[in-house]
């Protein structure tokens, strides 16, 4: 896989951050397997998500990615279509799971947008299971077009944050079930 190259300015300011949390009956090494299986990206952020907002496909290498593993990935959201190419930058077992994604945006009125966002899940103990704490920091979008323009408002800023939210909410959701079904041995 070739590097992404990130010619592309930024139109940000600041970094817009997203942090969501969910407890999980799985261990820490149950959905550490989970996200280190990249291809299991597919199924727990992409099939288990809504049509609206998934992940659509993941070419990945097989078994458990590494610091330095590179994939590439597909996907939708209302805004249009994803093309993404990532790269695995920090997997502890266990305890973290790290990596950066250069997307490529292109909007359903065909105009295109690039974004360079890192995404980040620490896993914890929490006596039965694991709770797990994910982050996504977008730290740069080329330019603002369509609902983008929502970030470079203050008061809607917030309100843009909260709907990312939400959607990483439930891919996480998605996530510590699926942990727990493999963990069990039903997936």
């Amino acid at each position: 896989m070739q590097k992404a190259e990130n010619t592309a300015g930024n139109a940000l300011k600041q970094e817009l951050v997203v942090r969501v949390e969910e407890a999980s009956s799985a261990s820490p090494a149950s959905v550490y397997q989970v996200l280190a299986d990249l291809r299991s990206h597919e199924i727990w952020a992409g099939e288990r998500q809504k049509s609206t907002t998934r992940l659509l496909s993941i070419e990945a290498p097989s078994g458990l990615a590494m610091v330095g593993t590179e994939f590439e990935t597909t996907g939708v959201d209302p805004m249009g279509d994803f093309a993404d190419r990532s790269v695995v930058t920090e997997a502890v077992p266990g305890k973290a799971f790290e990596f950066v994604t250069e997307a490529h945006l292109t909007t359903k009125k065909g105009d295109a947008v690039d974004w360079t966002n890192v995404h980040r899940f620490e896993l914890s103990s929490d006596g039965a299971g694991t709770r797990i704490s994910y982050t996504i920091r977008i730290v740069r979008i080329s330019r603002f077009v369509g609902m983008l323009g929502l970030f470079k408002v203050p008061g809607l800023r917030g309100l843009a944050l909260k709907a990312s939210g939400g959607v990483a909410k439930r891919g996480v959701r998605n996530l510590a079930r699926f942990a727990e079904e493999r963990a069990g041995g039903s997936a």
